[in-house]
C-alpha cells in the first residue's frame, strides 16, 4: 500500500491487495453550509474528513473520499449552503455501499460530521445491514468522551449547536481562521429544552431559521475557538475513533 490511507490516492491494485487482509473503510461525511461569521462553508466536512484521515492512518484502514453535499435545507436562506433531500442523499450513501460492498468491503465505519446526516444514514445502515455481508457503524466526531471533555474544558455551554467553537478550531487548525468580526459578541443562549428539541439539526424553514439566527450562530460563542485547540480536539477524535472502529473490528469478527 501507498503510505497514505487515502481511497483516492491509492491505485485499483493497491485497493486489491488491502482487501486480501481488510475489509474496513471509513466513510466521512459532512455538509456545505454555513458556519456563522467565522465558520468555513465546509466546517463539517472539513473536520469529518480531517479527523477521518488521522484516524485511518493510526489504525491502516482505507478512508473514502469525503461526503459533502448532504441534506442541510434549513441553512438554505444563507448564501453558499448546499443541500440535498434526505431521499437524494440516503440514496447515493446506499449505492455507494453496495457498490463497495460488490468489490469485497464488509465493514463501513461513518464518520459524522453533521446532524441532519444521522437519520438517512441510520435508514441506509436498517436497510442494507446483513450479518457477514455489509456491517455499518455510523459515529459522530463528538461522540466521544476525550472529544467532549476537551469542549467542556475550553468552551463550557458556550459550545451551542451550529458554528461550534470547537469545530471552527479545527478548522483553524487545519485550513484557516477568519477574523471574528461580529462573532467577538456572544449569541443569544440556548436553553436545554431547546438543545433537546432540535438534536440532529431539527431546525425550522429557511427563512424562519435566518430570521431567529440572523448571523447562522446557533448558541455558539465561536470566537473562543483557537487553532491550539483544534489540534488538540483533532489528536482526540481521531485517537477515540481509531480506537472505536479497531475494537468494532475486533468484536464483530471473534
Amino acid at each position: 500500500m501507498t503510505s497514505s490511507m487515502r481511497l483516492d490516492l491509492s491505485t485499483w491494485m493497491e485497493v486489491e491487495k488491502y482487501l486480501e487482509t481488510s475489509t474496513a473503510i471509513i466513510i466521512p461525511v459532512g455538509s456545505n453550509e454555513q458556519h456563522g461569521p467565522m465558520g468555513l462553508i465546509g466546517t463539517d466536512a472539513l473536520c469529518a474528513q480531517s479527523i477521518a484521515r488521522m484516524a485511518g492512518e493510526n489504525s491502516s484502514t482505507l478512508v473514502a473520499p469525503t461526503l459533502a453535499y448532504t441534506p442541510a435545507p434549513f441553512n438554505m436562506a444563507f448564501p453558499g449552503t448546499i443541500s440535498l433531500s434526505e431521499q437524494t442523499f440516503e440514496t447515493m450513501v446506499g449505492e455507494i455501499v453496495t457498490g463497495l460492498a460488490s468489490q469485497g468491503f464488509e465493514k463501513f465505519y461513518f464518520l459524522n460530521g453533521h446532524g441532519a446526516n444521522l437519520a438517512p444514514l441510520k435508514r441506509v445502515r436498517d436497510n442494507l445491514s446483513a450479518p457477514d455481508v455489509i456491517d455499518i457503524r455510523i459515529r459522530s466526531w463528538w461522540d466521544f468522551d476525550p472529544v467532549n471533555q476537551l469542549r467542556a474544558e475550553y468552551y463550557g455551554d458556550w459550545e451551542g449547536m451550529h458554528a461550534t467553537p470547537s469545530e471552527v478550531a479545527i478548522t483553524q487548525a487545519t485550513h484557516r481562521a477568519v477574523d471574528a468580526g461580529q462573532a467577538q459578541h456572544p449569541p443569544r443562549r440556548l436553553t436545554a429544552e431547546y438543545i433537546k428539541a432540535h438534536a440532529g439539526d431539527k431546525h425550522g424553514p429557511p427563512d424562519e431559521h435566518r430570521r431567529d439566527f440572523p448571523d447562522g450562530r446557533v448558541g455558539s460563542h465561536s470566537a473562543l475557538a483557537m487553532p491550539e485547540h483544534g489540534e488538540k480536539l483533532l489528536a482526540a477524535a481521531a485517537g477515540a475513533v481509531a480506537d472505536d472502529l479497531q475494537n468494532w473490528l475486533v468484536n464483530s469478527n471473534p
